[in-house]
């Protein structure tokens, strides 16, 4: 694996956690958003990760093992990408009684997003360590770059 491959797959985890970080900040903003362009409550959105297939996906990985563990298998990863932003249809929308809401229904509920506060600054903790670790991976390639030059003095 070059340095530039660790360099490529570090950047990529960072990109990745950054576009998480704003879906999660989006989601956040609309936590109390009842009607949105199309007339519906807004419905949180997920992000979906997918690794990058090379010319060695994790499958190929998996299966060559034996070759790796011996030192003649050649793995080397690409990093991550995003599959797709998807909204959230399995966790129910809030319903609250509130008959004096213009976006009350026949009964007086209002239908809030499925959006839980808790669950968005968790999810926001666990992208800006991914986040973090990433940096820290990278500046710790980096490092060991400078290092290499420093012997060809």
């Amino acid at each position: 694996m070059s340095m530039f491959s660790a360099f490529n797959i570090n950047a990529s985890g960072m990109t990745a956690q950054r576009y998480r970080m704003d879906i999660i900040s989006e989601n956040v903003a609309n936590a109390s958003t009842t009607r949105t362009a199309d007339g519906t409550p807004y419905r949180r959105k997920v992000v979906v990760f997918e690794e990058k297939a090379g010319r060695n996906s994790f499958g190929s990985a998996l299966a060559n093992a034996t070759d790796r563990l011996s030192g003649s298998g050649k793995y080397s990863g690409q990093g991550v990408k995003v599959t797709g932003v998807y909204g959230d249809y399995e966790t129910e929308m809030n319903k609250v009684y509130d008959p004096s809401h213009p976006d009350a229904d026949e009964d007086g509920y209002v239908t809030y997003p499925n959006v839980n506060i808790i669950t968005e600054m968790t999810n926001m903790i666990d992208a800006s360590r991914a986040y973090e670790a990433n940096s820290t991976a990278f500046n710790a390639s980096k490092s060991m770059a400078l290092q290499g030059l420093e012997l060809g003095k």
